[in-house]
C-alpha cells in the first residue's frame, strides 16, 4: 500500500476514502462500526504472519476514533488475508446481526492462508454475510480472480473507481431489499398460503431466515425485508414440500417470487361408533415409499395438488390406492367401521388371526399369549383364528375356527 497511486499512495487514498466512508455510516441507525488492520505492527522482512489486530472495536458513533486510528496507521508488513478474515469472528458482538466485512487491499494472500476457505467457513456458521473485496489498483487477473470465491470482488483501479465501488457498497449495505413469496394455485394466482418456508444460503446450505406464509389485508403476499448478499433456496413445508432454487435478490428493489403450490385437502371419514379415536393413516405419493405424514382419522389435511397412496393402520390395514386431490377440493376418503370380536380360550395359548381371501389367506396379527379372554376390533371381511394351548405338544391338535366379521357389530369366538 505504499505505492503511488495517481494523486497519492495507495494507504493514503484509501484512509481518506475509508474516513468518508465511515463519515456517512455513522449517522445511520442501528450501525456499528469497527477496524482491523493487517501488515502494520511489524517490518518485513522477516515476515510475520501473525500481523492483525482490530484497532477500533464495534460501536456506535465511532467514525472519529476510526479515522483518529488509520491517521496513526503506516503499511509496513506482510498480507495474512485469511488470518485477518478468521479473527473477525470474534470482532462481531452481535452474530444474530447482519455481519458484513469490508476488505481492501493492493495484493494477494502471502501467508500460506485459504481465504475462500475462511470465507465460506463463517458464511456457512451465520457469522457473516459475504464479504465485499476491494482491489486497490490495477490486480492481475490471476489475483483478482482468487478473490471471487471469497465474496463480491470490486477492482478499483483507479482513485474515482475506488470512491465510485465504496458508494456502491454503502449503498447495497443500506438499501431496503423487499420481495414477495406467491405460493401459486393450479390457475397460477398465489392464493395458498399459510405454510412455514426456510431459505438456504445456496452457496453455503447454512439456514437463513425461517417464515409463515402471509396474506396481506388486501389478499396478496406479504413483503419480506432479507439480506441480497445471498443466492437462495426456498423450502415451503407443504406436504409434499416445494422448493425453488437459484433465487436472487437486486438491491433496493421489489422482487416476486413464484412458487408453484397448488394444494388441495384430504379428509378421513369413518363411522360414528368411536372406534377409531386414535386411529392413524399414513400418506404416501401413489407409487413410492417414502412417508409424508401420518394423519388421524376424522381430521382434514392439505396437501399438494396430486394422486397419493393411503395406508389406515385398521386390522387388518386398509390399502387405499391412487387417491386424487384436486385444486381448494375436499377429497374425502371414508373407512369401514371395524366389528368388535370377543375371543375366548379354554387355556392360555399361541393364536392367530387369518384374513380369507379370494382362496388365500393373510396374517392380521397374533393374539397374548398369557390371557384366555381378549377383544378386538377388526375391519369387515372373512376371517379363520387358529389357536394350539400351551400345554399341548402336538401341532395336530391345533383348533381352527371361521368367523365372518360385519361394521359395527359385535360377536363371541370361542376356541376350545
Amino acid at each position: 500500500m505504499f505505492g503511488i497511486w495517481e494523486s497519492d499512495s495507495k494507504f493514503n487514498i484509501a484512509k481518506r476514502l475509508v474516513g468518508q466512508m465511515v463519515d456517512s455510516l455513522n449517522s445511520q441507525p442501528n450501525v456499528q462500526m469497527a477496524l482491523r488492520c493487517y501488515g502494520h505492527q511489524k517490518k518485513y522482512p522477516p515476515q510475520d504472519c501473525d500481523d492483525t489486530k482490530l484497532e477500533v472495536a464495534f460501536a456506535r458513533d465511532n467514525a472519529f476514533q476510526i479515522k483518529q486510528r488509520l491517521n496513526k496507521l503506516a503499511p509496513s508488513g506482510t498480507t495474512p488475508i485469511a488470518l485477518s478474515l478468521e479473527a473477525c469472528a470474534k470482532d462481531f458482538p452481535d452474530k444474530n446481526a447482519r455481519n458484513i466485512v469490508l476488505l481492501i487491499t493492493d495484493g494477494k494472500e502471502e501467508c500460506g492462508g485459504d481465504p475462500c476457505a475462511i470465507s465460506a467457513a463463517l458464511q456457512s456458521k451465520g457469522i457473516v454475510l459475504r464479504p465485499f473485496i476491494v482491489g486497490v489498483g490495477k490486480l492481475d487477473d490471476d489475483i483478482a480472480k482468487s478473490f471471487s470465491c471469497i465474496g463480491n470482488y470490486y477492482d478499483a483501479s483507479s482513485e474515482s473507481g475506488f470512491k465510485q465501488v465504496l458508494n456502491v457498497i454503502i449503498s447495497q449495505v443500506l438499501n431496503q431489499t423487499t420481495c414477495q413469496v406467491s405460493l401459486l394455485d393450479k390457475n397460477g394466482k398465489p392464493t395458498e398460503t399459510d405454510v412455514a418456508m426456510t431459505f438456504y444460503d445456496q452457496t453455503t446450505g447454512a439456514i437463513k431466515y425461517n417464515f409463515v406464509h402471509t396474506l396481506n389485508q388486501r389478499g396478496l403476499p406479504d413483503t419480506l425485508r432479507l439480506d441480497h448478499f445471498s443466492t437462495y433456496r426456498i423450502v415451503v413445508h407443504t406436504i409434499p414440500e416445494v422448493e425453488k432454487k437459484d433465487v436472487k435478490l437486486t438491491a433496493g428493489k421489489h422482487t416476486v417470487i413464484p412458487i408453484d403450490a397448488p394444494q388441495g385437502f384430504l379428509k378421513l371419514q369413518a363411522g360414528d361408533g368411536g372406534f377409531f379415536k386414535d386411529l392413524q393413516c399414513i400418506i404416501r405419493k401413489s407409487g413410492e415409499t417414502q412417508t409424508l405424514e401420518v394423519q388421524p382419522l376424522k381430521e382434514t389435511r392439505k396437501l399438494i395438488v396430486g394422486k397419493y397412496d393411503l395406508e389406515v393402520l385398521t386390522l387388518p390395514r386398509t390399502l387405499v390406492k391412487d387417491v386424487n386431490i384436486s385444486q381448494s377440493y375436499t377429497t374425502t376418503v371414508k373407512i369401514d367401521e371395524p366389528g368388535t370380536i370377543n375371543f375366548q380360550f379354554s387355556q392360555q395359548g399361541i393364536a392367530a388371526i387369518l384374513l380369507e381371501d379370494k382362496g388365500k389367506l393373510t396374517w392380521v396379527c397374533n393374539l397374548s399369549e398369557n390371557v384366555q379372554q381378549e377383544v378386538v376390533r377388526l375391519q369387515p371381511g372373512k376371517y379363520r383364528a387358529v389357536f394350539r394351548g400351551k400345554a399341548i405338544r402336538e401341532t395336530l391338535f391345533t383348533i381352527e375356527k371361521s368367523f365372518t366379521v360385519q361394521p359395527g357389530t359385535s360377536q363371541q369366538v370361542v376356541l376350545k
